[in-house]
């Protein structure tokens, strides 16, 4: 268990394996334990970074603001002090529109960005997860904790095949203050991508199960059709959590992924103009 102590709050991360850095973003009400198969594959060929934002896991909750922007500073102090100059981005949900946004206000520091099941436009949330953004619902939800208990217990066959994900949900969920809880989905809710997504010029993976009710599915062909370069790929038995639901198909698409030499036609040009007499 690490940690870095900033003046915006406590980061809390875990770190595995050796090779080059790559960092690991978690989504609404979870935290870096969601990686942790993810971390143990990829930690034989990579020294692995799983940080929990603010308010969520054992980072700081002495916070007036959990905004995807503030997500996005915390990513580049948390880079920064550690050394990072640049890495692939892996992002789950809200984390990885994080890494989209970090992309476009960090294009130095990004190599790459796979985003797991993670909405381009806000309105393809779930209309549960649209509503906890407003506080008064977000209140009432958050101070009837067994309601909320229900409610995930019912829909969690529907969520994912993992009989696991609802014990670490719960887990995760109770570390969870009422702020960051309204906070970070109510401005991930008001969240649009699809002006921005043409600034990217690095490879960028997009990886969505076809059975996922928290962010509509299709949030893949925004994401293509701003990003050109973007590549898709489509879980058709997996729904919210492909790393749970096919976790050696994600595994082995991620991997390869990571590994993929990058090029562009910039390259190839600076390539071109090098052999030319």
């Amino acid at each position: 268990m690490s940690s870095l102590t900033t003046e915006h709050g406590i980061v809390h991360y875990e770190t595995y394996g050796q090779g080059p850095p790559v960092v690991l973003l978690h989504g609404w009400l979870e935290s870096w334990r969601l990686w942790q198969d993810t971390m143990e594959a990829l930690g034989r060929e990579h020294r692995i970074y799983a940080l929990d934002f603010w308010g969520f896991g054992e980072s700081g909750k002495k916070r007036e603001s959990y905004s995807i922007d503030d997500f996005v500073f915390m990513v580049n102090e948390f880079m920064e002090r550690l050394g990072i100059q640049r890495a692939p981005l892996v992002g789950h949900s809200m984390g990885g529109t994080v890494s989209l946004m970090f992309a476009m206000q960090y294009p130095e520091r990004v190599s790459k960005v796979a985003v797991v099941g993670s909405p381009i436009i806000g309105s393809s949330l779930a209309l549960t997860l649209k509503l906890a953004g407003y506080r008064p619902i977000a209140f009432v939800v958050y101070h009837l904790p067994w309601g909320l208990r229900l409610g995930l217990r019912l829909a969690a066959p529907l969520i994912t095949r993992d009989r696991n994900w609802y014990e670490m949900i719960m887990r995760d969920l109770s570390r969870t203050t009422l702020e960051s809880f309204l906070l970070s989905i109510s401005s991930l809710r008001r969240t649009d991508l699809r002006p921005r997504l043409p600034e990217l010029d690095i490879p960028i993976m997009g990886i969505y199960g076809e059975r996922d009710i928290i962010v509509n599915p299709n949030q893949w062909q925004p994401l293509q059709q701003g990003a050109e370069e973007a590549r898709i790929e489509r879980f058709l038995g997996s729904g919210h959590f492909p790393m749970l639901d096919e976790p050696q198909r994600f595994l082995d698409t991620l991997r390869n992924f990571l590994v993929e030499a990058p090029s562009s036609p910039t390259e190839s040009e600076d390539a071109l103009e090098e052999i030319q007499p």
